[in-house]
């Protein structure tokens, strides 16, 4: 498994389940070239590799920028002002992943 993927088995398992009541999207992550997307509809979060056909909002950065964010070092809004985070889709989706996720 690659540092990547073990990243985004640490953010599924920080998923909030009662702060995704009503959504239903995708958060697709682009780190480094490789690719995973988190699902949450129902209540649910899954964990998928590769790329969604229809993601909600995709967040490109660097694997650096990743663990730094998962860590608590970084701040999503930070990585984002400080250009080391862009999105595609809708950016105000990316605001609530500290309330989904923690980060």
């Amino acid at each position: 498994m690659s540092a990547i993927a073990e990243a985004f088995g640490k953010i599924e398992s920080k998923f909030n389940a009662s702060a995704a009541a009503g959504l239903d999207v995708v958060f697709q992550f682009n780190v480094d070239g490789e690719t995973h997307h988190l699902s949450v509809a129902d209540g649910e979060c899954k964990l998928a590799e590769g790329e969604h056909d229809e993601p909600t909002v995709t967040l490109i950065m660097d694997q650096a920028t990743l663990d730094e964010i998962i860590s608590g070092e970084l701040n999503g809004m930070q990585a984002f002002m400080a250009g080391r985070l862009r999105t595609e889709g809708d950016m105000m989706l990316a605001t609530r992943l500290s309330d989904l996720f923690g980060i």
